[in-house]
């Protein structure tokens, strides 16, 4: 909810700020640069002093940014907060995604796809309750209220909750290393790992730019009102949800993950370029879904879980690399995506099928090492 309710409040935020779309784009990319200060560094401390810690220190984080967004009266100030909920989303990831893996060894890529799934959950509720409080004419912090009750709940929730123990002993995370580099030599490990970051950054922007500009696009180039451009984040959340339970049922069965990333990435950039050379109603909503099936239903975290698998007894490490690559596209994406919509909406959903191109290409060299995998 945190990423996408900036972009969901657009109009109310720039009558309060004083600035355009493009001003609320630069506070957007705040959470880039919040993510980027702590990323690397608390997933390295979340492997010595565990997850529980990282999660309770990301929701004390992200209530300040909820309750400072509707408080602040400047782009300034509001920058101060947005910084703050990119070191909140940081301290989760930290967190969350390594104790899921431990908690469930054997069914990682679900555990991981299964935090996309809540996180979907929110994409999909917020728009259409932040259209509720627009057509009712109520106050828009209420949307920001509503997060602030939900985050207080989960931290008294977690306070006698017990995590698992996290990374194995010593002994055995040498063993586990020792099978992985008699599998993967460690020149391919890094190359691997260096291409699977780069995805990283990828995928993150693909979808971060779709949540963050759908609606903009749906108003200004497609002609539509503005809540039924809402709606479009909407039905690309259902899609998401519905490609997380696809995916989760997926990746321990039938798929081999890697061929997965190349399917979902492949049909993200097709759908992107339809969408972007034919922007009418009828595309624009089925091409939603599909996106949010392809792009934002959990692709981006088998990839982390590919990426963990070569180096297993650094899963706090390797889960900081890999947001880091997103937290620069989080920060990059909408400096980028401002300037260009001072032109023009429409380049911004081109500028989206480049960068699912350059996915492609990424996840055809992840397929064509998969014997290394």
């Amino acid at each position: 909810m945190a990423i996408v309710i900036l972009a969901q409040n657009m109009l109310a935020l720039e009558k309060q700020w004083g600035v355009n779309a493009a001003g609320v784009a630069y506070v957007i990319s705040s959470l880039g640069i919040g993510r980027l200060l702590v990323l690397s560094i608390s997933g390295f401390l979340s492997d010595r002093f565990g997850r529980k810690i990282f999660v309770e220190l990301g929701i004390l984080t992200y209530i300040p940014f909820f309750i400072g967004i509707i408080c602040s009266g400047n782009i300034t100030q509001a920058y101060f907060f947005g910084i703050l909920a990119g070191m909140a989303n940081s301290f989760l990831d930290s967190g969350t995604y390594p104790a899921l893996m431990e908690l469930y060894p054997k069914a990682q890529s679900t555990a991981n796809i299964i935090i996309k799934a809540f996180a979907s959950m929110g994409e999909l509720l917020l728009p259409i309750f932040v259209g509720l409080l627009e057509k009712r004419s109520l106050w828009y912090g209420w949307s920001f209220v509503v997060c602030i009750l939900i985050l207080t709940w989960n931290f008294i929730f977690l306070l006698k909750r017990k995590f698992p123990a996290g990374t194995s002993s010593k002994a055995s995370s040498i063993i586990a290393v020792s099978r992985i580099e008699t599998k993967v030599k460690k020149s391919q490990r890094i190359f691997l790992g260096t291409v699977l970051t780069i995805y990283g950054y990828i995928s993150m922007s693909t979808f971060y730019l779709v949540s963050q500009w759908m609606t903009k696009y749906g108003e200004d180039i497609v002609h539509l009102d503005l809540i039924h451009a809402r709606m479009l984040v909407s039905i690309y959340s259902v899609g998401s949800i519905i490609g997380v339970i696809a995916n989760a049922m997926l990746v321990n069965r039938m798929a081999k993950q890697t061929w997965l990333i190349c399917g979902y990435t492949t049909a993200s950039f097709a759908v992107l370029f339809l969408m972007a050379a034919v922007p009418n109603a009828q595309i624009m909503t089925w091409g939603s879904f599909v996106i949010g099936f392809t792009a934002a239903g959990g692709v981006m975290q088998i990839g982390l879980t590919v990426m963990s698998s070569l180096f297993p007894s650094h899963k706090g490490v390797v889960t900081g690399i890999y947001y880091t690559a997103g937290s620069i596209a989080s920060f990059t994406i909408p400096l980028i995506t401002g300037i260009i919509s001072q032109t023009s909406v429409h380049n911004i959903m081109w500028f989206d099928v480049c960068i699912a191109a350059a996915g492609v290409i990424c996840s055809l060299i992840i397929v064509a090492m998969r014997k290394y995998l």
